[in-house]
């Protein structure tokens, strides 16, 4: 497809929360013509400004569109911006590309792949690795479940919005991807507050202790993104405590009926469902470390260098 020809098509996005709006941005900065819907009202000002026309439901966000993006927040919210009334698959047409960048279960991917096909639509789940940050600079990974063909059709238009695009394989792979990676962020958002709760309690200062961290055999990209907030005790919402949780407890049902024993993931859920319960939920998922601080009587950040 020559270029000229892509940049002319009309994408559909819906949601414009933490990672949507973002997403949203840089397709508009890359010359396309988007149409935005966000179910709380808004939240598309900026956008509108930048050029993006404002839809007043998901399927007038739909209806001229021959790309659909929707990024929401979880199952039940995807429901029903998909089957509700006014909902997407109420005016989507015949040929209409549906892609799904949220974090949702593989049994609902599935489900959207089989009514969109059934309307002579096709369906990408192609959910992203990347928070805040990642979503406005454009530098998310996507990964995808589908027609390979489907997505060498729309693969211009996710690198507008990241900068790698990995396919995965049949329908319900990308989600399947998405819920086994972000079971090791949870796990490895865990062991970092356990291991910084640690040294905090041996009198250990903590910017050493992350020093130590991503220089040696412990370094991760959790510590490198998340480290220093905690230190700072900055809990700006990159990715949400809350979001975390319900992708661990996902992943914990899709592991369940895939019969994969899983006690690291069981033990992180739970420490996020006492991070949950102590009032966390919206802020950053690195907050989790607030657990570990009530339960050592200390703050675990510690900026000052030795």
């Amino acid at each position: 497809m020559h270029w000229r020809e892509l940049y002319m098509k009309k994408i559909g996005f819906i949601g414009l929360g933490v990672m949507g709006y973002g997403m949203a941005a840089n397709l508009l900065r890359s010359g396309f013509e988007v149409k935005v819907y966000n179910r709380t009202a808004g939240k598309a000002g900026e956008l509108i400004a930048c050029g993006a026309n404002e839809a007043a439901t998901p399927a007038d966000a739909v209806r001229e569109a021959e790309i659909v993006i929707t990024m929401i927040s979880n199952d039940a919210a995807i429901r029903e911006v998909y089957y509700g009334e006014n909902g997407i698959f109420d005016a989507v047409r015949p040929g209409t590309i549906l892609i799904d960048s949220s974090t949702i279960s593989p049994s609902l991917a599935l489900e959207l792949t089989e009514t969109a096909e059934s309307k002579g639509a096709s369906f990408l789940d192609a959910p992203v690795t990347g928070s805040k940050p990642a979503a406005e600079g454009g530098t998310l990974t996507f990964m995808v479940g589908g027609p390979e063909k489907t997505l060498k059709e729309v693969e211009t238009v996710l690198t507008a919005m990241g900068r790698k695009v990995i396919y995965m394989g049949a329908n319900g792979s990308g989600a399947t991807a998405k819920l086994a990676h972000n079971t090791i962020v949870g796990i490895n958002m865990a062991a970092l507050a356990e291991g910084m709760a640690i040294a905090a309690s041996g009198g250990i200062n903590g910017s050493a202790f992350l020093e130590l961290v991503q220089s040696g055999g412990a370094a991760s990209r959790t510590a490198e993104l998340k480290g220093e907030k905690v230190l700072a005790s900055d809990y700006d919402v990159q990715f949400s405590l809350a979001l975390m949780l319900k992708d661990l407890r996902l992943s914990s049902v899709l592991s369940d009926g895939l019969k994969v024993p899983t006690p690291m993931l069981e033990a992180a859920k739970s420490l996020f469902q006492i991070g949950d319960s102590m009032g966390l939920g919206e802020l950053d998922m690195s907050s989790v470390t607030q657990a570990y601080e009530q339960w050592i009587g200390r703050k675990i950040g510690d900026k000052t260098k030795l």
